[in-house]
Parts: C-alpha cells; structure tokens; sequence
C-alpha cells in the first residue's frame, strides 16, 4: 500500500518520471505555455516553481543546478529562466504557474489542462517554432552556394 507516499507515479519507473518532467518543464520554459493532460499540469507545477525560485538568485551555483537537473542539452533553456523569467518574478513570492482546464481528450478522454506561466509573453509560443527555420534555410542556401 502507498500509504504517505506523496506524488503520482504515472505507471512510471522513478527515471522515466524524472525525464517526463525535465521535458515539460522546458517546454514550458521556452513557450511559456502547454497543453497536457490534468495530473502532470498539476505534478509539474512544483517542478518549474522550484526552478523559478532558484533563478531568481543569478549565482553560477545556481545555473550549474539548474543545467544538471534539466540536462546538459539545455543551455539556450537555462539561459531564458535565469536571464528572462527569473527578473520576470524577481518581486513574486512564489505562484509563477496557472493549470486551466480545458476539458477532455477526443481519443480516452482525459482530462486536459494547459499549465502557463503567469505574466507570460504572448509571443513566446510562436516565436519558439520560427528560430529554426531561417536556420535550415540558411543552410539550405550555402549548400546552394556552394554548388
């Protein structure tokens, strides 16, 4: 029995849990906002608080903690939370995240939910998706120059 066992385990060994919330949590970092179901929005919740807190103090410790927690593939991430959010909520006691439900999923039905930074940028979402593309094109163009 699970008894005073906190936390969901999601039908998950511990490191596959860990590497879903690494994941969410720096998809939420870079667009501010996602859609996923209700009980990870509210699992994660606690993840990106603690990151956030941390960031609000802009020591080398502090971004070297944070880079090993959500892996070492995630400079241009922690360079947004230190540089972007953690000025952002500098004056925030705490209460960096909003789940809003948003209602059921078509093919099992379960309950939705998009979890968003407070105070968010509204251009963060899209402004995610078009830094890569003039990349592959640049590419694309001096490989054609080349010829």
């Amino acid at each position: 029995m699970r008894h005073m066992k906190a936390g969901r385990t999601f039908n998950r060994d511990t490191n596959a849990r860990k590497a879903l919330f690494i994941g969410l949590a720096k998809n939420l970092i870079e667009k501010e906002q996602i859609k996923t179901t209700l009980p990870k929005a509210k699992d994660l919740r606690s993840v990106v608080e603690k990151l956030i807190t941390r960031a609000k103090v802009d020591t080398v410790a502090n971004r070297r903690l944070t880079a090993s927690e959500l892996g070492n593939a995630s400079a241009a991430t922690v360079k947004k939370l230190f540089d972007v959010l953690g000025k952002r909520y500098a004056n925030r006691p705490g209460g960096y995240t909003r789940v809003l439900k948003a209602g059921f999923r078509y093919g099992d039905a379960a309950p939705m939910a998009i979890i968003e930074l407070v105070d968010r940028d509204v251009n963060a979402k899209k402004a995610a998706k078009p830094v890569e593309a003039p990349v592959a094109e640049a590419a694309t163009e001096e490989a054609a120059q080349a010829e």
